[in-house]
């Protein structure tokens, strides 16, 4: 084996140029405009949503007027100019030499200045990602409300409030297949940049009158929320040395509880004084904060050698401290465990047994969000809670099992992901069957509810964020982003499944059976990774895929 230089202060110096850092966009001034145009189309959404405050904010059967006309032309068309100042000129095929580099100095190297500062921004992007789905669960009675939908508080309506969520996790659904693909083909940070735009863009849900359009721009936002959680996956798994990525990616994924808390808070303060709107609202400003943080998100440096813009790479393995190694071309070829980069490839050898594991637990994870989770604010209500004293169970829940995150990503780091899994997944399991045995009884024990509460609604999160980062660490770096979109479509798709029974029920199932069917899956997802699946605890991500290579020949 032939070692590589480190490339530390050595790049950035030829004719006279500086040297790509892979933190540029490919054509600047067409971002920019691009991002320009989708704000000022959102701003000309607001007047009408701000005149109808006589009115409790509901613009129910109010038609479009030429500014919210004019403002839909300027996304559509500032979308678009983004997304061309993103996507990176067409780069070479990955030849065989590009396989003969391996990052290695990455999966020993401390933690830098560097690091903590693209934690910091992972969290904020992982933060408004999950912001997005979870306040379905709050915004759901007002809608049903302000649209005489039927609900729990509605039963005489015709239309299921389901439609919404319906929506909403379809678009998560193709959102992650669509960002897995687009991860892979034009870089971590273009798709992880375009997703917050697209989160600026689709805060007019909160200003749209119409039923249907609500629908649709709720398919839209879901589309943008469900690619950036998988893509901020692949880039810490690519970016954070191996005896810190485990713990940081499960700590930085267990967000999901944090946004959470936040939504919840959220609501319980803007709801009742500016109405549901207000949450699709403040998508402006929160994807506006995370496009600014831009600056601070570096690209995989495996995947800029992988497609052979080693000069890029060499920029970013020398701000995060890492190093490459060069392999005799016997011992790349060996090292080579895919010759190609498609889905197709996830439900073949050597990656089969990984992806049946990720795929059943990523479905238990989804029944149990949008069975369970999705429902409490309305059951809630349903049981005879006020608005905003649901919002507020909700909340203080949340709150408390923030610590039970913490111990999930010690124990991913301790332990290793196997173990972590299978005991999560039961621990979580405990609480839910309390729920199906009491019912609807708990509504006159608060204490208890909301301590039954905790471990469920920290334990799905804590999960959701195991998945999706074990996806990230078995997958190899050509299919890396497709296979954590497929965790997190998997994540989504059992909301999808229990969401669409809804809707054909035309009612919301109780708290007991939501729990039931969030319980089920999850003992099942236990079994499979206790039965058999990888261990990637402390192992570069290198040596994970030969790892399955060899055990599969």
């Amino acid at each position: 084996m032939k070692k590589g230089s480190a490339f530390a202060g050595s790049t950035g110096r030829q004719s006279g140029r500086r040297a790509p850092t892979g933190r540029e966009f490919e054509h600047p001034v067409a971002f920019w405009a691009g991002a320009l145009a989708c704000t000022a189309g959102v701003l000309l959404h607001f007047p009408m949503y701000l005149h109808a405050s006589d009115m409790g904010y509901k613009l129910v059967g109010m038609p479009a007027d030429p500014a919210m006309i004019t403002g839909m032309v300027l996304i559509a068309g500032g979308l678009l100019a983004s997304l061309y100042g993103l996507v990176p000129r067409r780069s070479r095929e990955i030849q065989r030499s590009s396989g003969r580099i391996q990052v290695r100095a990455m999966d020993d190297a401390p933690i830098r200045p560097a690091h903590i500062a693209l934690v910091i921004v992972l969290v904020i992007a992982v933060t408004i990602d999950v912001m997005k789905p979870t306040s379905l669960a709050f915004v759901a009675p007002g809608f049903a409300e302000e649209y005489g939908l039927k609900s729990p508080a509605n039963p005489q309506g015709t239309i299921p409030v389901s439609w919404l969520p319906l929506a909403g996790i379809t678009g998560t659904v193709i959102g992650s297949w669509i960002w897995g693909v687009l991860g892979d083909r034009i870089g971590r940070r273009a798709s992880l940049i375009f997703a917050g735009m697209i989160f600026v863009a689709t805060s007019i849900c909160g200003a749209m009158p119409g039923f249907t359009w609500n629908l649709v721009m709720c398919l839209l936002m879901g589309i943008g929320a469900g690619g950036m959680l998988p893509i901020t996956f692949a880039l810490i798994a690519e970016t954070i040395p191996a005896r810190h990525r485990g713990w940081l990616m499960v700590l930085i994924g267990g967000n999901i509880a944090g946004a959470y808390v936040i939504t919840s808070w959220l609501a319980g303060w803007l709801i009742p004084t500016y109405s549901w709107r207000i949450l699709w609202l403040i998508g402006l400003p929160t994807g506006l904060i995370f496009i600014a943080l831009n600056r601070w998100i570096p690209e995989s440096p495996r995947f800029l050698l992988a497609r052979g813009r080693t000069e890029e790479a060499e920029a970013v393995m020398a701000r995060y401290g890492a190093a490459v190694q060069e392999t005799e071309p016997e011992e790349a070829e060996a090292r080579l465990p895919l010759k190609q980069a498609g889905y197709r490839t996830l439900f073949r050898r050597p990656l089969l047994g990984s992806t049946v594991g990720i795929t059943i637990l990523g479905i238990g994870v989804g029944l149990m969000t949008y069975g369970f989770q999705q429902w409490v604010p309305t059951n809630l209500q349903h049981l005879g809670y006020s608005t905003g004293k649901s919002n507020y169970v909700v909340r203080n829940a949340a709150l408390l099992g923030l610590p039970f995150t913490v111990l999930t990503a010690w124990m991913y780091g301790v332990w290793g992901s196997r173990k972590t899994i299978v005991t999560v997944s039961g621990v979580t399991v405990v609480p839910l069957l309390g729920f199906v045995v009491g019912g609807d009884a708990l509504a006159d024990r608060q204490l208890l509810l909301s301590l039954l509460l905790v471990v469920p609604l920290a334990g799905v999160s804590s999960l959701a964020a195991v998945v999706t980062g074990y996806a990230a660490e078995v997958y190899p770096t050509l299919l890396r982003s497709r296979g954590t979109g497929l965790a997190a479509a998997m994540t989504k798709a059992g909301g999808v499944v229990i969401l669409a029974l809804t809707v054909a029920a035309a009612t919301v199932p109780s708290i007991a059976t939501t729990a039931l069917i969030g319980a089920v899956p999850l003992l099942l997802a236990a079994l499979v990774f206790a039965w058999g699946c990888p261990e990637t605890k402390q192992r570069s991500l290198e040596e994970i895929s030969q790892d399955l290579t060899v055990a599969n020949t």
